[in-house]
């Protein structure tokens, strides 16, 4: 892991740094290029733009780690506020929400319990929920969650988890949740983890998220190939291909701010595209974690500060 990565993973949990740039002028200003907003209405305002270019969303109002069980029932109000409002808009829209947000430190029944009142909502209102992987610690309690959710027969297809390349345990957790026919986002991941934990070096990493796109790929579960990534997306397009795969039997997914120009490229190629679609006041870590995972972000955000 380089160090510029290392610094800004440590930052991300810095709570002295998170509470001023929170609160401050400049802060917003700087994580306007990858959060959406900070309310329900601007994520729907930027759902609808990117839709009007062919990209489809998931929608995640930001937040991790709360502290008490009324937080957690207030962040799962937003996204079954989000969850009416996605087919009154018309969108091409699902959403995206953390464990820990939903109590998962608190109580895993908890947590359990709030996010299965959310893919009830999301069956009868036809959409789908991702449950986001963070940190290794949580890895195996939330696939144990997904899946218990996953077996209630009205449920089959309507929650999927996150897979992360960068882990050494992935494949077998790949394998895992396959034989339960899951929706899995890949990525290579965006935590600090420990050698034995997470491949150290980005060969080992993209080499993992190769192999792993072409297990999902095969596996006849729609799936999402999350990266930005050229020699990834490439690898993605001519594995598919020489396997005769349906470009319809998957999708690429982003991050909202991050490579629109590819974005668009893949669409026009016809690609269905999903992009990230962050949003809310609690903006810090997601923030931080972005600009560890490409120095691209940061100069970026330099040059665009220095703009009148």
């Amino acid at each position: 892991m380089s160090l510029l990565r290392s610094t800004f993973i440590g930052l991300s949990h810095n709570s002295r740094l998170r509470r001023f740039a929170e609160n401050s002028r400049l802060g917003r200003r700087m994580s306007s290029r990858f959060v959406a907003g900070f309310r329900i209405e601007d994520a729907l305002a930027a759902a609808a733009t990117l839709g009007s270019q062919g990209l489809a969303v998931t929608l995640d109002s930001l937040g991790e780690n709360v502290t008490t069980p009324d937080h957690a029932r207030q962040s799962a109000q937003v996204y079954h506020w989000l969850l009416d409002a996605i087919p009154q808009s018309k969108l091409d829209a699902n959403i995206s929400l953390k464990l820990t947000q939903m109590g998962m430190d608190l109580s895993p029944d908890l947590a359990f319990e709030i996010v299965s009142g959310l893919v009830d909502h999301a069956v009868q209102a036809n959409s789908f929920v991702r449950v986001d992987m963070e940190g290794s610690a949580y890895t195996q309690a939330t696939i144990d969650l997904v899946r218990k959710l996953h077996s209630v027969p009205a449920n089959r297809g309507r929650v999927g988890i996150v897979i992360q390349s960068y882990l050494r345990r992935s494949a077998d957790d790949v394998a895992t949740l396959l034989s339960d026919r899951i929706r899995i986002r890949l990525c290579k991941g965006a935590y600090q983890e420990p050698p034995d934990v997470a491949f150290p070096d980005k060969k080992d990493v993209d080499r993992s998220f190769v192999a792993l796109t072409e297990t999902l790929l095969k596996s006849g579960v729609f799936h999402g190939i999350a990266t930005h990534d050229p020699a990834m997306i490439a690898a993605t397009k001519d594995f598919a291909s020489s396997q005769h795969i349906d470009p319809a039997s998957f999708e690429f997914q982003m991050l909202y701010g991050v490579r629109r120009d590819l974005q668009r490229s893949l669409v026009q190629e016809g690609y269905k595209v999903r992009v990230y679609v962050p949003f809310g006041e609690e903006w810090y870590p997601y923030f931080m974690r972005r600009l560890a995972e490409r120095p691209a972000n940061v100069l970026f955000i330099a040059r665009n500060m220095l703009r009148k």
